[in-house]
């Protein structure tokens, strides 16, 4: 947990930064689906913009409750006064594999994600490996359908194999709201903790706002546990 890392954190700026999500879906059959996402960051409330990504996929969902994913992205750093001003602090290409397993206990929806990235990055090339816990609870009714109200919760820790073994952290906290069967607003408040080494870290809050929506009606069997893929 980021808490147990906060001493000596270094504040990058105490301004509430936005984190907006555009996240969607073209399933092929009961086994197969395209993915494609965007994102935008800010380092204040719709201003000081310094990060954009873009990246693209393919999934496959096993018997049951596991699936597994494929993908790529570009995703580029700027400087963090301006919007978009250069010159670049980063530019990425990344591959990355995962695996979900996701369980019901009731009416709360839990999600387990794990994730191996190949890191080709302007300072060379780089292995990490992430874990998210992703805790869904639909608020007024039994499982996540159209018109529900639902309550997501989640922390994910990133890792290395070399350099600083901890990297850094996300905390989540949101609400979202699944209009129908191709789309879903969610809404809340991030947390992303930096561990900077030397006993040095920095700690940033965002607005994170998720459009998720699908390209066609099919369906999989499966009941929706709405995330980005981020």
């Amino acid at each position: 947990m980021a808490l147990f890392f906060s001493v000596g954190a270094v504040a990058q700026n105490n301004d509430l930064g936005t984190w907006s999500v555009l996240s969607g879906k073209y399933t092929l059959n009961k086994q197969w689906n395209l993915f494609f996402e965007g994102q935008i960051r800010s380092q204040e409330m719709y201003n000081q913009f310094n990060y954009y990504e873009y990246k693209g996929g393919v999934g496959y969902n096993f018997p049951k409750s596991v699936s597994a994913l494929f993908a790529m992205g570009h995703y580029n750093t700027f400087q963090p006064e301006g919007n978009f001003n250069g010159p670049k602090i980063g530019n990425e290409f990344r591959i990355w594999e995962q695996f979900v397993i996701t369980n019901d206990i009731n009416r709360f929806k839990l999600e387990h994600r794990y994730r191996i990235e190949q890191r080709f990055t302007t300072d060379g090339y780089r292995n990490r490996f992430r874990y998210r816990i992703n805790g869904i609870y639909p608020l007024n009714n039994t499982s996540i359908k159209e018109k529900t109200w639902y309550l997501s919760l989640y922390n994910e820790i990133f890792l290395n194999n070399e350099g600083l073994f901890f990297e850094n952290n996300r905390m989540y906290a949101g609400i979202g709201y699944q209009i129908n069967n191709r789309l879903t607003l969610q809404a809340g408040w991030l947390n992303r903790f930096d561990n900077l080494g030397a006993g040095k870290s920095q700690s940033k809050n965002f607005m994170q706002t998720i459009l998720l929506f699908s390209l066609n009606k099919f369906k999989t069997g499966r009941e929706p546990h709405p995330s980005s893929v981020d």
